[in-house]
C-alpha cells in the first residue's frame, strides 16, 4: 500500500514580482519539498485587503497574481507536483476563519511582534490598525488548517505565526475533537536576506530589494548603491566581512567559493575595494538569475497556462476544503440543526404537494 505523503501549505501574497528575499527564505525550500510531500501554494489575495483595501489595489491583484506565479514556475514550481490556488475563491476559508476567530483572545491576536512591523511597513497607525490586520494570524491560521498541513516552509520572522495556527488547532480538537494535526514549522537555511540598504529584510515596500525577473542593467546599479561596510573609507583600510550585506549575498549566491574567501581576506587586510568586490557580486548575481529569467520568459508566451494552472489547483484545493469544513461542522454539531430542518421542512413540502 503506498503511504501518504505528509502535506504542506505556504503562499504569499500577491504584491507582484517577487524578489531574492522571497527565493532563500521560502521558494528554494519549496522546490525542495516538491517531491516529498503533498503541496499547496497559496496565492493569498484576502490578506492584501488587512493593509490595502482600495479598489485600485484590488484591481492590480489579477496582473500581480500573474506575475508572482510566473515567478513560482521560473523558480521551478510544478503544478503537475503542487496545488497553487486563489485564496478568496475558497468560499470554505470564510467560514473557517470566523469560526476561528471565536476561539482566540484579542491579547493573544495583539502580543504578536510581527503585527507591528507589518503596520511599519504598510505606513499605518499603529494605534488605529484595521480589524483585519490585528486578525490576519486567524485567517492565516485557516489556510493552514483548511488543507490539514502537517508542515508550513517559513522564514524565521513568521514561526510565530505556525505556532499561533497550533494554538488555533489545539483549541479546537479540545473543544470539539480531533480534527486538525499539529502544523510545524519548516526553516529555510536562511530565513531571512537582508536588504540592499542594510536595514532590514529584504522588501518591496522598503525599497531595499532585487527581484528575481531584475535585468542586468537595473541589477548593476542596485549592487552598485548596496551598503557594505560604513567605518570604511578607502580600498586601503581594513574593513568588516561579518554581517556586511555585500558579502552575505556572496555567501548564498556566488558559487565559487575560492573567489568569495580570497576577496574576504582581501577586504579583510584593505587590499580590495567595494567596486572590484560588487563588480564580482553583480556577475555571481546575473549567473544566478539568468536561468530563472530565461524560464520566466518562456512560460509568459504560453498565452492561458497561468491561469489553467490557478483554475485546476483552486477546484481541488475547493473539495479539500469543503470536506474538511463539513467535518468541522459535524464535530461542532452546527449541521445537526440545519439538516433536521432541512427534513422537516422537505417532509412538509412535500405533504403539502399531495
Amino acid at each position: 500500500m503506498t503511504e501518504t505523503k505528509k502535506r504542506i501549505l505556504t503562499g504569499d501574497r500577491p504584491t507582484g514580482l517577487l524578489h531574492l528575499g522571497h527565493y532563500v527564505g521560502s521558494l528554494a525550500n519549496r522546490v525542495k519539498l516538491q517531491d516529498q510531500y503533498e503541496c499547496f501554494f497559496i496565492i493569498a489575495d484576502l490578506h492584501t485587503l488587512t493593509t490595502k483595501p482600495q479598489k485600485e489595489e484590488i484591481l492590480r491583484l489579477r496582473d500581480n497574481t500573474r506575475e508572482m506565479v510566473l515567478d513560482y514556475l521560473a523558480c521551478g514550481i510544478d503544478p503537475k507536483k503542487s496545488t497553487i490556488y486563489l485564496q478568496s475563491a475558497t468560499p470554505a476559508v470564510y467560514e473557517m476563519n470566523l469560526i476561528f476567530e471565536m476561539l482566540i483572545s484579542l491579547n493573544r491576536l495583539t502580543g504578536l511582534p510581527s503585527l507591528k512591523e507589518m503596520a511599519k511597513n504598510a505606513h499605518l497607525d499603529p494605534d488605529n490598525l484595521p480589524f483585519g490586520l490585528i486578525g490576519y494570524p486567524v485567517l492565516q491560521s485557516a489556510d493552514i488548517l483548511m488543507a490539514r498541513a502537517n508542515y508550513v516552509p517559513v522564514g524565521k520572522d513568521n514561526e510565530a505565526h505556525i505556532e499561533f495556527a497550533r494554538d488555533v488547532a489545539r483549541r479546537f480538537n479540545q473543544l470539539y475533537g480531533e480534527v486538525f494535526p499539529m502544523p510545524e514549522a519548516i526553516l529555510s537555511e536562511t530565513p531571512t536576506l537582508i536588504g540592499t540598504d542594510g536595514k532590514g529584510k529584504m522588501s518591496k515596500s522598503a525599497n531595499n530589494s532585487i527581484l528575481l525577473s531584475e535585468d542586468p542593467k537595473s541589477l548593476e546599479k542596485k549592487v552598485k548603491g548596496m551598503f557594505t561596510d560604513p567605518n570604511r573609507l578607502r580600498a586601503d583600510q581594513p574593513g568588516t566581512t561579518e554581517g556586511n550585506p555585500v558579502f552575505i549575498y556572496h555567501d548564498i549566491f556566488n558559487k565559487n567559493v575560492d573567489e568569495v574567501n580570497d576577496l574576504k581576506i582581501r577586504y579583510r587586510e584593505g587590499k580590495v575595494g567595494d567596486v572590484e568586490v560588487k563588480e564580482k557580486l553583480t556577475l555571481a548575481l546575473n549567473k544566478f538569475l539568468d536561468p530563472i529569467r530565461e524560464k520566466r520568459k518562456h512560460f509568459e508566451k504560453e498565452t492561458g497556462l497561468v491561469e489553467e494552472i490557478i483554475y485546476d489547483g483552486t477546484e481541488r484545493m475547493n473539495q479539500i476544503s469543503q470536506e474538511t469544513v463539513k467535518e468541522m461542522r459535524s464535530a461542532m454539531g452546527l449541521s445537526g440543526a440545519w439538516n433536521k430542518i432541512s427534513r422537516i421542512a422537505r417532509d412538509r413540502k412535500k405533504t403539502m404537494s399531495l
